[in-house]
C-alpha cells in the first residue's frame, strides 16, 4: 500500500465546507457542539424555523465519525429485532426499528430539499450468513420482521446470492430494501452548507474547552471566542471531550477502518458485486461493504480493537483489512489499495443509542457504529425538542449508566476483541 492515501476517500473527494467566521461571540438561542450529521441536522432544522444558531466544531464540518464511515445507510436495528423484543417488548422494538427508517426518509427528503449532489440511492441490504449456522438466525429474525414490522424483507438462499455477490463464502442472507447508501463527505458539506444559508454561524477549529452555567443560560469558551446560549446540544459523540466527563464515562470509543480500492473495471464489479448493494457480514469481528460511487471498493470493520486512529494505527489495520477482502474476493489480491482511513465509533454498553437532556444539556450519540442513517433525524427531534415541543425518540426513557472502570481511555478494549473474536470461532 505503499501509494495509499491515508485520508477518508469521503473527505478526499468532496468540497471543503467554507467557514467564513470571524470568531465566536455574542449570545444565541441555541449553540450546538459538533458539525457532524447530529449537530448539523439539528442546527439546519433550529436555523430554519429563525432561531439565531450557533454550531462549534473542533475541527472541520464532518471531521468525525460523519466523514469516516462506509459510506451505509442501512435500516434496522444493530441487534436481532428477537433480542430487541424480548428486552423492550415488541411495541418499542418496532418503535426503534421504524426511526431507523424514519432516519433514511429524512436524510432523502433533506437531499431533495436542499438539493444536495450526494449519489444517495435506494440500494438494498444483504446481512450475509458468514456460517451455516448463522443463516438459522437470520432467518429466525426475518420471520419476525416480515411480521411485524418490514415486510419488504426478503430471504436469498445460497444459490440466489449469485447475482448478488461474487464470493461463495456466504450462506445465504436476508435482503432489506429500504437500505441505502451515499456520499457522506458530499452531504454533510451539503448540509452544514444549507445551515449556513438559513442564518446559522458555523465556527471550525473551535472546541469547547467549558461550558458552564450562565445567567443567559450557557457560557462556552472556545480558544478563538466565547458566546452565550440559551440551550445546548452535545453532538459530538466519540470525539467527546474530557470536560464533558458525564458522557465520556458512558461512551466508549472504538476504532473501525476502512480501505478503499483503486476503481474497479466493469469486469471487476460484476465479478464482486455484482448487486450494487451495502453488505454486512454476520460475524461478530466482521466486515461491511459496498461500491463507491466511482467504482471503487470501499471495505472495513473492526480490524484491531483499538481506540486509535493514525497513520500508523491505520495502516496496521489496513492490512488486516485487505487480507480479509482478499479471502472473500480472491480475485482482487493484486488490486491497488488507494484509501486507508480509520475513525472512532461511540458505542455504549448496550449498543443502543441515547437522546435527551442531563444536567440542562441536549445529546444525541452513542449510535454504536449505525449512527450515519439516524444522526440527522434525530438532529431533527433534539432540535424539536429544544424548542419546546413534543418529539418522542424510542431511546428516551433507556437507562445510561456509566461503564464500570472506565474514565475516558478504554483500556479493556484488547479483552474485548479477544472475547468476540474467541465467540466468532465457537459459535
Amino acid at each position: 500500500m505503499n501509494d495509499t492515501k491515508y485520508i477518508s476517500y469521503w473527505h478526499d473527494s468532496s468540497p471543503a465546507f467554507v467557514d467564513t467566521s470571524d470568531g465566536p461571540h455574542g449570545h444565541y438561542d441555541f449553540a450546538i457542539i459538533g458539525a457532524g450529521f447530529t449537530g448539523l441536522g439539528a442546527a439546519r432544522k433550529l436555523a430554519k424555523s429563525g432561531a439565531r444558531v450557533a454550531v462549534l466544531e473542533a475541527q472541520k464540518v464532518g471531521f468525525g465519525a460523519s466523514g469516516r464511515n462506509g459510506g451505509h445507510l442501512n435500516n434496522g436495528l444493530a441487534h436481532s429485532f428477537l433480542d430487541a423484543c424480548n428486552q423492550f417488548g415488541q411495541e418499542v422494538a418496532v418503535a426503534m426499528y421504524r426511526t431507523f427508517d424514519d432516519g433514511i426518509e429524512t436524510i432523502e427528503r433533506i437531499i431533495e430539499e436542499e438539493q444536495i449532489d450526494c449519489d444517495f440511492r435506494r440500494s438494498g441490504k444483504l446481512k450475509l450468513a458468514s456460517k451455516p449456522q448463522h443463516m438459522a438466525v437470520i432467518a429466525n429474525n426475518f420471520a419476525a420482521l416480515n411480521a411485524l414490522v418490514d415486510p419488504e424483507t426478503t430471504l436469498l438462499t445460497r444459490d440466489e446470492l449469485k447475482s448478488e455477490i461474487g464470493s461463495d463464502a456466504f450462506h445465504g442472507a436476508m435482503l432489506q430494501p429500504k437500505s441505502s447508501m451515499m456520499h457522506m463527505g458530499r452531504f454533510v458539506a451539503g448540509l452544514a452548507q444549507a445551515t449556513a444559508r438559513y442564518g446559522a454561524d458555523i465556527f471550525e477549529a473551535a472546541p469547547v474547552t467549558a461550558c458552564t452555567p450562565d445567567t443567559k443560560g450557557h457560557r462556552l469558551t472556545t480558544p478563538s471566542g466565547t458566546i452565550t446560549a440559551r440551550k445546548v446540544l452535545l453532538a459530538t459523540g466519540a470525539y467527546t471531550t474530557p470536560n464533558f466527563g458525564w458522557f465520556r464515562r458512558r461512551i466508549i470509543p472504538v476504532g473501525s477502518f476502512i480501505v478503499a480500492t483503486r476503481a474497479l473495471t466493469e469486469e471487476e464489479v460484476r465479478k464482486t458485486l455484482p448487486g450494487d448493494r451495502t453488505c454486512v457480514t454476520s460475524l461478530n469481528v466482521g466486515n461491511y461493504f459496498r461500491l463507491s460511487p466511482d467504482r471503487r471498493l470501499i471495505f472495513g470493520g473492526r480490524a484491531r480493537f483499538s481506540a486509535r486512529s493514525d497513520q500508523g494505527s491505520d495502516a496496521k489495520s489496513g492490512k488486516v483489512l485487505r487480507a480479509a477482502m482478499t479471502n472473500l474476493f480472491p480475485h482482487l489480491a493484486d488490486v491497488g489499495i488507494d484509501y486507508c482511513w480509520g475513525g472512532m465509533v461511540d458505542m455504549t454498553k448496550d449498543r443502543y443509542p441515547r437522546a435527551g437532556q442531563v444536567d440542562g444539556i441536549y445529546y444525541a450519540m452513542g449510535y454504536s457504529g449505525h449512527g450515519a442513517q439516524l444522526a440527522t433525524h434525530l438532529g431533527e427531534i433534539m432540535a424539536d425538542q429544544m424548542r419546546g415541543e413534543k418529539r418522542e425518540n424510542p431511546w428516551t426513557t433507556l437507562p445510561w449508566d456509566a461503564v464500570a472502570g472506565h474514565f475516558g481511555k478504554p483500556w479493556f478494549l484488547p479483552l474485548v476483541g479477544t472475547y468476540y473474536k474467541m465467540l466468532d470461532k465457537l459459535r
